[in-house]
C-alpha cells in the first residue's frame, strides 16, 4: 500500500526541525487515519511538489508530526489531457470528475451545453463549481497524486471552441459517424483536448462551431456511455495509447 497523501499550503519546517501537519489535514491524519510513529506519508501541495516524510508523534487529535525528506517537484505529464466535460445531472458531475481524477486527467472543463439540463447560474453555479475543485481535490489525495487536475470555470460553447482551436489534438465524442478514437493519430507531446456531450448529445451548431476549430467527432466504442463515464473511459484510452500509463 502507498503512502496515504495529505496537502499542505507550504513546506517550511520550523528552524529545519521537525514539520507539523495540523488543521484539518492534520485532523484527519491523527484522527481517521490514525497515523503513528514511523509510518510513512507524503505530502504535497497539489501542483506537483511533494515530500516523502515520516511520522515522528502525534499531538492531541489534529497535530501529525513528521521528518520530512527534500521536497522535489514531479514535472507536468506530456501530452497533457483536457476533458471538456457538459454538466450531468445531479451528484454525476462529481462522480465524472473523481473518476476522470483517479484516471489520470490534467484538466476538466465544466462546459454549459445547449442541451445541458443542468444549468450553472448564480450562486449555485459558485457551489457547484466548489464541488467538483473539491472532489478533484479529495480524489487527487485518494489516487496518490501530487499534481492534482485543475478544474476551471464554466465555460461556453464559444469558449471551448477557442481552447480546441490552440490544442495539438482536439475531439468531439460523438457516435453518428464517427471515426474510432482508438485508432486517431495522436500527438506525442503537447496538449490534447476531448469534448464531452451532454446525454442529450452535442448539438448541431455545436459540432459545426467545433468543426471549424479543428476538432474531429470520434466514437470510442459501439456501446454508448453515459455523459459521467464517457470521460473517464476516454481518458483511459489516450493515457494508453500516448504511452502515459506504460
Amino acid at each position: 500500500m502507498t503512502a496515504p497523501v495529505f496537502v499542505v499550503e507550504h513546506f517550511e519546517a520550523d528552524r529545519g526541525g521537525p514539520y507539523v501537519l495540523d488543521g484539518s489535514e492534520g485532523r484527519h491524519a491523527v484522527s481517521v487515519k490514525r497515523l503513528r510513529a514511523g509510518e510513512d506519508v507524503v505530502l504535497t501541495d497539489g501542483a506537483g511538489r511533494w515530500a516523502h516524510c515520516v511520522v515522528l508523534d502525534t499531538e492531541g487529535k489534529d497535530r501529525l508530526v513528521v521528518r520530512m525528506d527534500p521536497v522535489t517537484e514531479e514535472p507536468e505529464e506530456s501530452p497533457r489531457i483536457t476533458v471538456v466535460q457538459a454538466l450531468p445531472k445531479g451528484d454525476r458531475g462529481e462522480l465524472a470528475v473523481e473518476t476522470m481524477t483517479e484516471t489520470g486527467v490534467d484538466a476538466v472543463v465544466p462546459w454549459a451545453a445547449a442541451r445541458c439540463i443542468t444549468q450553472w447560474k448564480g450562486e449555485r453555479g459558485l457551489k457547484a463549481l466548489a464541488k467538483w475543485r473539491a472532489t478533484a481535490r479529495e480524489a487527487g489525495k485518494q489516487s496518490r497524486r501530487v499534481r492534482f487536475p485543475e478544474v476551471a470555470d464554466a465555460a461556453s460553447t464559444k469558449q471551448v471552441a477557442a481552447l480546441l482551436a490552440g490544442a495539438d489534438f482536439a475531439a468531439v465524442l460523438h457516435e453518428e459517424g464517427s471515426a474510432p478514437l482508438a485508432t486517431a493519430e495522436l500527438p506525442a507531446s503537447g496538449h490534447i483536448v476531448l469534448v464531452v456531450g451532454p446525454e442529450g448529445g452535442v448539438s448541431p451548431d455545436e459540432l459545426a462551431a467545433f468543426a471549424e476549430a479543428g476538432a474531429k467527432p470520434y466514437r470510442l466504442g459501439r456501446s454508448v456511455l453515459r455523459t459521467s463515464t464517457a470521460g473517464t473511459a476516454a481518458t483511459a484510452l489516450l493515457l494508453g495509447r500516448t504511452g502515459r500509463w506504460s
